[in-house]
Formats: structure tokens, sequence, C-alpha cells
């Protein structure tokens, strides 16, 4: 794809995938996309990254090792169907509270029904919010996570300055975000299968091909590994550093609130 990957110095609040859209326009486009996908979600996740999403939220838990004290607190936001919420309250044996905040009333009701199922309730929150101005008062936790979300924010920098406010002073955020891929054949192979493939499947196992044409693209738009870092650290984190997973498909980035 020719499409240039957005710069540190932002440009995702107007890119719906590779189509330019009006300031403010992005985040109603991006809801209705994930009201569309909800129910689908997680199969269609195993289909666009062949089941890897697991072992690279399995990786950031892992990272983030829970503490295993009931007055850990979480926020894990864009979590709606509960994937990282869930291995988190089970890393740190049932002890941690995480509160799962996502903008879209689909996703929480999925997540919410499989934390019924799994009887995780106890120990989870749902709140329906925006990323770019939490509910919360400062110093509310002590861990912040986004998987695969903060891409579909459409502020970016706003959204990370929101993580600092509410993090704990020696908090954690963790995002973990698909990535620019450091290996030419493996990024062809890559492209071939997001543009051609996924696409595709999403129409055949949903019915719809167009919410997965703009995750693609948004992918291809997102920052590399380097820019985003430099944001976070803009937001006033410390100790920024970044992992890659699967040579740069996924990345996971870390900063401290110190």
């Amino acid at each position: 794809m020719t499409e240039a990957r957005t710069s540190a110095d932002g440009g995702m609040e107007t890119s719906y995938g590779f189509r330019q859209v009006a300031d403010g326009e992005k985040q109603g486009l991006v809801n209705d996309v994930f009201h569309k996908v909800a129910k689908h979600y997680d199969v269609m996740n195993d289909v666009m990254s062949a089941g890897m999403h697991r072992v690279w939220k399995d990786a950031m838990v892992a990272a983030l090792h829970p503490r295993k004290d009931s007055g850990y607190r979480t926020l894990d936001v864009a979590g709606g169907t509960g994937d990282i919420a869930f291995r988190i309250v089970e890393a740190s044996d049932r002890k941690a509270h995480t509160t799962v905040l996502d903008i879209n009333g689909s996703m929480l009701g999925v997540g919410a029904e499989r934390a019924e199922k799994r009887k995780l309730s106890d120990n989870l929150t749902f709140v329906e919010a925006n990323a770019e101005s939490l509910p919360f008062e400062p110093n509310s936790f002590d861990a912040y996570t986004i998987a695969f979300g903060i891409r579909n924010v459409p502020r970016i920098d706003v959204a990370l300055k929101e993580a600092y406010r509410v993090l704990k002073r020696g908090g954690r955020l963790l995002v973990l975000e698909f990535s620019e891929v450091d290996m030419p054949l493996l990024e062809r192979v890559y492209e071939e299968w997001s543009f051609k493939a996924i696409p595709r499947f999403g129409k055949m196992i949903t019915g719809e091909s167009e919410p997965y044409q703009y995750l693609v693209e948004s992918i291809r738009k997102f920052p590399n590994q380097e820019n985003f870092a430099a944001m976070i650290r803009t937001a006033g984190f410390s100790r920024v550093t970044y992992t890659n997973y699967t040579s740069g498909i996924a990345a996971l980035h870390s900063g401290w609130k110190l």
C-alpha cells in the first residue's frame, strides 16, 4: 500500500482508514463499525491475526504483572469484550479490580455477558465513556491498558493525556497495537493478507466487509513504533519503551507516570 503512516504530529483524528473525513466525523463512523462487528469481534480477531492476538495479549498482561492485591486498580480502555480485563483479574488471583471502559455499548454488552459466564463480575466494572474524556478523578488507577483500540480514538494525543491524568504516581501505561513490520518479505505477505483476505473473511463471517476494510486501513495509517513512542513521551510519560511482537506486526508500548 502506498498510504503513508501518520506522524507523531497527529492526523488520525481526520483519518477514517484511507479516507479523510471532517473534524468530529470519525467517532460516529468508528462507533458504527463496532456496533456492526461486536457479536463477531473475537472470532474476527482470530481470523485477522491468525490467532496470534491471544499470544500478544497474554504477553501484555505478563508484562504488566498485576499485583495480587485487593487494592490494585486498573483501567482497560476500548476493552469492551473483556479480553484484557479477564486476563488481568485472573493473573491477580482474582484480587485486582478492573474497570472496562468503552465508547461502544454493544461491545460492553458482549463483555458483561462473558464476565457473568466466567463468574468475574465482582472484579469488574463496565463503563460506557469516551477515552478522550475519562469520567474518573486524577490519580485513580495503578495501570491503564488499551489493546488494539488506540488507533480508533480520533484524538490520540488527548487520550494519552487523559491516561496520564487518571494514573497514580508510579502507575503504568501499556498500549498493544498493530504496528510497522520490520521484515520486508513478511510485510508483503502481511499486507496481501490484510487487504485482500480479511475483508472477504469479514463478509463471510459477519455479512459485512466495509468495517474490516476500515480496520486494516487504520492499521496501515497508525504511527510507527518510534512515532507513537514520541507521542507517549509528549503526553508526559517517562521510561517509554516498546517491544515488537512477530516482527512488528504488533508492538507493546510502555510508559510510566513518575
